[in-house]
C-alpha cells in the first residue's frame, strides 16, 4: 500500500536526512521525501499497519529534523 503525507521542513539536506530515516523503519518497504513539494510518499510493507509505521517515521524524523512535521 502507498500513501502520501503532507510534511514541513526547511532544508532539503534535512528532507534527504528524514528520508534515510524513514527508510530504516521496520514496516516501510520504500520512501521518497520532496522537498520541492513538501510531501512524503510511503510504500508500506506487505501486511504491515501504516499507522503505526508512521508513528515511529514521525519519531525517526524528529530524531534528525526536531523541528519537522509529518501530518498524519
Amino acid at each position: 500500500m502507498k500513501k502520501s503525507y503532507q510534511i514541513e521542513v526547511d532544508c532539503a539536506n534535512c528532507a534527504r536526512e528524514m528520508e534515510e530515516a524513514a527508510a530504516r523503519v521496520e514496516g516501510v518497504a520504500s520512501v521518497v521525501v520532496n522537498f520541492m513539494t513538501q510531501k512524503m510518499n510511503v510504500e508500506f510493507a506487505e501486511g504491515a499497519d501504516a499507522a503505526a509505521v508512521m508513528q515511529n517515521v514521525l519519531k525517526a524524523c524528529k530524531k534528525v529534523e526536531p523541528d519537522c512535521e509529518v501530518f498524519l
